[in-house]
Parts: structure tokens; C-alpha cells; sequence
């Protein structure tokens, strides 16, 4: 069978990049390892996923917004920036910029359902659900890919966009930069009993990192850094106990807490690839840029690769040029850098600043956030960066949770 572009991996953005090629009239097919009853109705998976403006404007033109219940959009009007026990925490607000929000939050799992439902009402995608590829040839001519359930299918171009751990990036030679930070995440909603007055917070304490994203007055997703082996003995406590603890990591400022949900871990582990294009083939989403886990970065520049790669291939529709044209891929490649590496590089910062205990690294982030919370300029910088609708690269002393 031949195409025009084959997508490897139906994540969010997979999904969401065969929703924008196929309303350029494309053949496209979207090859995943999952069930097609998987990708119908995914699961909650613990990740709150922080969108920009810019995320929620490419959303609305692929038709993905409409499919999510307002019920399940929740507003993020400010954040603020905890460094220890004591001190006062440094504050953005979305007044800054004159803006009701700086962002929002939606589950990932609502994310990848809207995708879905979007894909599935436009149709001219072909699905080939419960298979994965078992060879992959590209060469001047056409990309081949030999599937497990016996299927061929050639196309034009290839796409990987199957996690930041893509074995169709290995498979194609590419190396990447896989960074681990040695910590693990712990994600969960909780329920607390002061208001948090939608604001998310980023708490840098003694042995732990803690963020606390509002999904409501009186909830909230829980994300606690730790080492693996503590991340998993929290995972594993009774649920009084694990009330108890988390209540008490978060200094009884939110009142007492209670676990709302499943409990997740995620590793710390950033990927970049070396290169973002090849003969026949390019890379999308987590392929192309892994950011920090369980954060917006990853999606939000997950969507902005597939708003590259679409204009790419817009582009050479227009021209009459080849979509696997090497000069358009290249193109696509030096944009996708510009807008991912600064921000790649920074978060890897960010994440080794404000997640050791040394005492040069607790007073440096210390003095960092003292500096910024008396500059109104700095703060409303940040803000401006979170309302905008483009990507921006970040100073190090955004909070690592904050949208692109």
C-alpha cells in the first residue's frame, strides 16, 4: 500500500499531526503498537498537561478543542515560586500582562481523547492499530516499512513520532542526547481543604522538588520529585498513610490532603535528537525533543512540531516540489532547533538547579527567585513569554512547570 506520509506512533501529537496533514487532502497512515479501542479511550495516566495560548490556538484549528468538556479545562490565573521553608514566594500573575489566565491545564488523557475523536470525525486517515513496524528502509526513492502483521507500506515521506525513546529514531541511525536526571515524578490528584485560588505552585525544599497544579478551588495534581526508590515507597503506602505524608510534605498549607486518583511515576529523562530530518523521514513530538517529564514542555513543542511540519508539507504542495524534498525538511529542521533547543537547554538547567541539595545550588536559586520577586519587569517577562502566541525560550529562574 502507498501513501503520501506515514505516521509511526499515535501519542498526542501523533494524532494531532495526522489530523493536519489529512486536511491537506494527503494519504496518510498512522501506524501505532496500541488497540484501536486503547486509543478510542485512554486512560488516566496522572499527567496534567500545562497548553499556551499558542497550544489552544493549534488545538482550535485542528478541531481537537471542541472535544473536550469545559468541566475538564482548568485556568491557571498565577504561580508562585517557593524556595525552603521560609521566605516569601516569588508571585506571577496573569495581571501582569492583562490577561484573565496565563494558561490552562487539561488531562492528558482528554488530550489524546479529543485528538482521537478529531481524527475519527474527519476520516481520510488510514489506521493500522495493534501492529509495529519490523523494518524500516528509506532511501531517495520512498520510505518502506514492513509491518508485523505481514503488511508493506511505502510513502513519500516517513514521520516518527513514537515517544522520546523512538525505536523508529534508533532504527533510522539517529543518535540523541538522553539525559536522566536520577529523580523520579509522582503524580496524583488530591484533594485539599484551603482554596488555591487556581494558582500552581513550584516548591524547591530540602531532598525534594514539589509542584501543586490547580484543577479546581479545592483540587489539584500533586507532582512530587524524589529518588526512584522513594518515589516507589509513596507509591506503595496505604492511603491514610500517603495522606498523612503528602499532607505533611506540602507543610500543611493547603490544609489536609487526600489521594482523588490512581498514583503514577514517571523517570527523569530528557531526549534530543541530532538531527530532526533525513532522506524520507523526519521527526515529530517526543521524537524530535523529549522534555522534561510530566511538564507542558513536552507537548506544547510537541504541537509546534506538527505546525512546522504541516506548513513544510503545505509548502511543497504549493511549490510543486516533492513533500520529501530535502531543502523543505532541512527548513523544517532549522526552525524546529531555533524553537526547541534554547528551551531544551534551559529546563536541563533549571531541573539540575532546582533539584540539588548542595548549599551553592539552594543559595544560588535562593538568590535567583529573591532577585526576580522584587523586579516587576522579570515577573511580568515571564508572564508575557505564557500569553503570547509563539514559542519563547525561558530564563532560569522559570518555574520548570510553566507552559512554553
Amino acid at each position: 500500500m502507498h501513501y503520501d506520509i506515514t505516521i509511526i506512533g499515535a501519542g498526542p501529537a501523533g494524532l494531532a499531526l495526522a489530523q493536519a496533514l489529512a486536511g491537506l487532502r494527503l494519504r496518510v497512515a498512522l501506524v501505532e503498537r496500541q488497540a484501536e479501542a486503547e486509543l478510542a479511550d485512554p486512560a488516566f495516566d496522572g499527567r496534567e498537561i500545562a497548553l499556551t495560548h499558542a497550544s489552544m490556538r493549534i488545538m482550535r484549528e485542528l478541531d481537537l478543542w471542541r472535544h473536550i468538556p469545559e468541566s475538564e479545562i482548568f485556568p491557571i490565573r498565577s504561580a508562585k515560586v517557593l524556595n525552603g521553608q521560609t521566605g516569601q514566594p516569588m508571585l506571577i500573575s496573569s495581571d501582569l500582562v492583562g490577561h484573565e489566565q496565563l494558561g490552562v491545564f487539561v488531562s492528558n488523557n482528554w488530550i489524546r481523547k479529543a485528538a482521537w475523536l478529531a481524527l475519527r470525525d474527519a476520516g481520510g486517515v488510514t489506521l493500522h492499530t495493534g501492529v509495529q513496524a519490523e523494518t524500516i528502509h528509506v532511501s531517495p526513492q520512498e520510505a518502506a516499512l514492513q509491518l508485523s502483521d505481514g503488511s508493506r507500506l511505502t510513502s513519500a515521506l516517513l514521520v516518527a513520532a513514537d515517544s522520546r525513546f523512538s525505536e523508529t529514531r534508533r532504527a533510522l541511525g539517529i543518535d540523541a542526547d538522553l539525559h536522566d536526571f536520577g529523580k523520579s515524578m509522582l503524580v496524583c490528584r488530591m484533594r485539599h481543604e484551603v482554596d488555591n485560588e487556581s494558582a500552581a505552585w513550584e516548591w524547591f525544599g530540602h531532598g525534594q522538588t514539589l509542584a501543586l497544579l490547580p484543577l479546581g478551588p479545592h483540587l489539584a495534581s500533586a507532582v512530587i520529585t524524589l529518588t526512584g526508590e522513594e518515589t516507589r515507597r509513596l507509591a506503595a503506602l496505604p492511603e491514610d498513610a500517603f495522606n498523612q505524608e503528602i499532607t505533611g510534605r506540602y507543610d500543611h498549607r493547603l490544609g489536609a490532603m487526600q489521594l482523588e486518583s490512581t498514583r503514577h511515576i514517571y523517570p527523569l529523562v530528557a531526549a534530543y535528537a541530532r538531527r530532526f530530518v533525513g532522506t524520507r523521514f523526519a521527526l515529530a513530538g517526543d521524537a524530535a525533543v523529549g522534555m522534561h517529564p510530566v511538564t507542558a514542555h513536552g507537548f506544547n513543542l510537541g504541537l509546534a512540531s506538527v505546525e512546522r511540519l504541516r506548513d513544510t508539507v503545505r509548502a511543497a504542495q504549493e511549490q510543486g516540489r516533492d513533500i520529501g524534498d530535502p531543502a523543505l525538511l532541512a527548513r523544517y529542521q532549522r526552525l524546529h532547533r531555533r524553537g526547541t533547543w534554547p528551551l531544551y537547554m534551559a529546563t536541563r538547567a533549571i531541573v539540575e538547579l532546582y533539584t540539588r541539595d548542595e548549599p551553592p545550588a539552594r543559595w544560588l536559586r535562593g538568590a535567583a527567585l529573591h532577585v526576580s520577586s522584587r523586579l516587576p519587569p522579570l515577573r511580568r517577562a515571564i508572564a508575557s513569554v505564557l500569553v503570547r502566541d509563539r514559542q519563547a525560550a525561558c530564563t532560569a529562574w522559570k518555574p520548570a512547570w510553566l507552559p512554553d
